[in-house]
């Protein structure tokens, strides 16, 4: 069963996400909070597996919650599940430390399947996205500590990589890499140990500085 936590400021929308995850029997919504302030008072203690987090959210928005508790240890991995294509509003929630990025129109199955990716350790991030996100990010600092330069990844790595900035899972990239599990494992610590990160989000935007989808 994975926990979910709903910050959602709309309430005929929050209730509706509700009631849709209530269909999956491996989903229980655990809590809801209809604004950044009462998010912050109750994420720390809903022992949630995944957040769900609107960025429009009054008294504090919802990268303000993820400033405050998206790098916090212990905290849970979060997605941004929004209204608006906002590519800048992207690139600062990845970096508050956002493991996943959809937008409402998205069916049941894909935020599902992207709970599901995120509380199994992987990143959710839309394709169309993560192309804009890499493109954007050329231009950008990274805002955080790294190895400079980065010692240099195989072609194999790359190719895991690539798919990370997919979301898909480490199961899923064995899959498609046809490579056992635990390989795909050794392949992403070794990823985020030469880049000098340590999540996958920060894996990708380090990559994407240094060169590897350009």
């Amino acid at each position: 069963m994975i926990r979910v936590f709903l910050v959602e400021d709309q309430e005929l929308v929050r209730e509706g996400i509700r009631n849709l995850l209530a269909l999956d029997r491996g989903i229980d919504v655990v809590g809801t909070a209809a604004d950044g302030e009462e998010a912050l008072a109750k994420i720390p203690h809903a022992g949630a597996d995944v957040v769900l987090l609107d960025l429009l959210l009054p008294k504090l928005s919802g990268l303000d919650v993820l400033r405050k508790l998206g790098g916090a240890e212990g905290s849970p991995p979060f997605i941004i599940l929004t209204t608006f294509d906002d590519e800048p509003a992207v690139l600062e929630g990845l970096r508050a430390g956002a493991r996943g990025y959809l937008l409402k129109d998205i069916s049941l199955g894909e935020l599902v399947h992207a709970i599901r990716v995120v509380a199994s350790g992987g990143t959710a991030v839309r394709p169309v996205v993560s192309e804009r996100v890499v493109r954007g990010l050329g231009a950008t600092e990274t805002r955080f500590p790294h190895l400079d330069p980065p010692d240099p990844l195989t072609e194999r790595e790359v190719d895991v990589l690539r798919l990370m900035t997919g979301g898909y899972s480490n199961r899923e990239i064995g899959r498609a890499l046809n490579v056992t599990e635990g390989t795909v494992k050794n392949h992403v610590s070794s990823i985020l140990s030469k880049l000098g990160v340590r999540d996958r989000t920060r894996a990708v935007l380090q990559a994407v500085k240094a060169g590897y989808f350009s």
